[in-house]
C-alpha cells in the first residue's frame, strides 16, 4: 500500500514539475507577428464641403390685411393652389365706439358748413345780379361753397372706413377682402374664423392671414463653417441630399455666399444659397430640411491607398512596402488629394505593391501572407 501511495505522489511531482517546464517554455517562445497587407486601389477622390439648411420657396410672401377687425371667413387651407386676386378671406369691421363718434360729429359739422356756404352763395347770387356784389366776391362764396363740399365729401369716406373698412368714393371694392397678391400654393394660414387682426401700417407689421409661395422655383439656404468658406464660389455644382426624400438627390447651383460670417455654438458661419435645377416628380415641401455636398476638388481612375496606412514626418510621407513575406521596406510617396478616407498616391507605389496595414487577425492570420 505505502509503495501505491509512494509512487502516486511521485507521479504528481513528476506531471507538475513537467507542466511547469512546458509553460515556460510557451512563454519563452512568443509566436511571431503577422501582418496583413493591403494593395493600390484605382478610384475616384471627392473632395467636397458639406452645408446643412433646407429647401424653402424663392418667391414668398405674406398676405396681411388692410384693414383691423375680425376674421368672419377663411376661404383657403394649406396646399391650396392659388391665383392673384382670387379671394383668401373675408374681414368684419368692428368700430371703435370713441372713433366713430367723432366720426359722426366730423359729417355733422360739415353739413352744416356746406349749408351755410350754400345760403351764402345765394344770397351772394341774387345781390350780383342786382349790381350791387363785385364778381370777386362771388367766386369767393363759390369756392366757399365748393370747399364745404369736398369737406362734407370727405368726413363721409372717413366715417365708411370706420364703419366698413372702405371709403364710399372708392372703385377699388372693400378693403375687408383679403385677396392673393401672387399665384402659388398657400403655405399657412395662422388664423382662425373668429381672430382679431390688426392692418398693416407704418408702425405695426400686421397680421399674416396666410403666407403664398412659388413652389415651382426652390432654393436650398444653408450655412457652411468659415474654415471651407473659403474654398467656395458662385457657380460650383451641389449635390442635394433631403432626408425626407432619401435616396433621391438632387442638383444645384451655387449663388450666393454671405459676405459677413455669424457666429453660432462658438464657430462663425456663413449663409449660402443655391438654385435647384430640376427635381422631376419629386414632391418638395417648403422647408424640408436637407444637407449639401458641394465639390471643391475630384480626381477620377487614381491609384490611391487608405489614408490611415501613411505616416507622416514634417513634410514627407511615407508608406511599408512588402519586399518578401512579411518583410517591408519603408518607402517615401509623394501624394494628392484625399476625401479624408483615401489619399492619391501620385509617386512612390505601384498597382501590384503590397502595403502593412495592421497586425493581422490571429484567427486568419495563417491564410494572409
Amino acid at each position: 500500500m505505502k509503495r501505491v501511495l509512494t509512487a502516486l505522489v511521485a507521479l504528481v511531482l513528476v506531471g507538475l514539475f513537467g507542466g511547469t517546464l512546458f509553460f515556460l517554455w510557451s512563454k519563452s517562445h512568443k509566436k511571431p507577428v503577422v501582418y496583413k497587407t493591403e494593395t493600390p486601389e484605382l478610384t475616384d477622390i471627392v473632395k467636397k464641403a458639406v452645408a446643412t439648411g433646407a429647401v424653402v420657396p424663392r418667391k414668398g410672401v405674406a398676405v396681411k390685411p388692410q384693414v383691423s377687425g375680425i376674421i368672419e371667413t377663411i376661404k383657403v387651407e394649406p396646399g391650396q393652389r392659388v391665383r392673384r386676386g382670387d379671394l383668401l378671406a373675408i374681414i368684419r369691421v368692428i368700430p371703435q365706439t370713441a372713433a366713430l363718434a367723432a366720426a359722426e360729429s366730423r359729417v355733422n359739422q360739415a353739413r352744416l358748413k356746406l349749408d351755410d356756404a350754400e345760403r351764402e352763395l345765394d344770397r351772394n347770387e341774387k345781390v350780383y345780379k342786382e349790381g350791387i356784389l363785385p364778381e370777386t366776391a362771388l367766386r369767393q362764396a363759390i369756392l366757399a361753397r365748393d370747399t364745404a363740399k369736398e369737406e362734407m365729401a370727405g368726413a363721409i369716406d372717413t366715417l365708411e372706413v370706420i364703419r366698413k373698412g372702405v371709403p364710399a368714393r372708392s372703385r377699388e371694392g372693400t378693403n375687408t377682402l383679403v385677396k392673393a397678391t401672387i399665384d402659388g400654393t398657400v403655405l399657412d394660414v395662422p388664423v382662425k374664423e373668429g381672430t382679431s387682426v390688426i392692418e398693416s401700417n407704418t408702425f405695426n407689421d400686421g397680421t399674416t392671414i396666410a403666407t403664398l409661395a412659388d413652389m415651382n422655383e426652390l432654393i436650398f439656404e444653408g450655412k457652411v463653417d468659415e474654415s471651407e468658406v473659403g474654398k467656395l464660389r458662385p457657380g460650383m455644382d451641389i449635390v442635394l441630399t433631403i432626408g425626407a426624400l432619401e435616396p433621391a438627390r438632387f442638383k444645384a447651383v451655387l449663388e450666393h455666399i454671405a459676405p459677413k460670417g455669424v457666429e453660432e455654438n462658438g464657430a462663425i458661419q456663413f449663409k449660402i444659397r443655391a438654385a435647384l435645377k430640376e427635381t422631376g416628380d419629386a414632391l418638395i415641401r417648403a422647408n424640408y430640411s436637407a444637407n449639401a455636398d458641394i465639390v471643391l476638388d475630384q480626381r477620377t481612375k487614381v491609384l490611391s491607398v487608405k489614408e490611415s496606412l501613411l505616416t507622416f514626418e514634417g513634410e514627407e510621407t511615407f508608406v511599408e512596402v512588402q519586399t518578401s513575406p512579411q518583410t517591408f521596406e519603408r518607402r517615401k510617396v509623394r501624394t494628392g488629394l484625399s476625401d479624408g478616407v483615401r489619399i492619391e498616391v501620385m509617386e512612390g507605389l505601384a498597382k501590384d505593391d503590397h502595403v502593412k496595414a495592421g497586425v493581422a487577425d490571429p484567427t486568419t492570420a495563417g491564410s494572409r501572407s
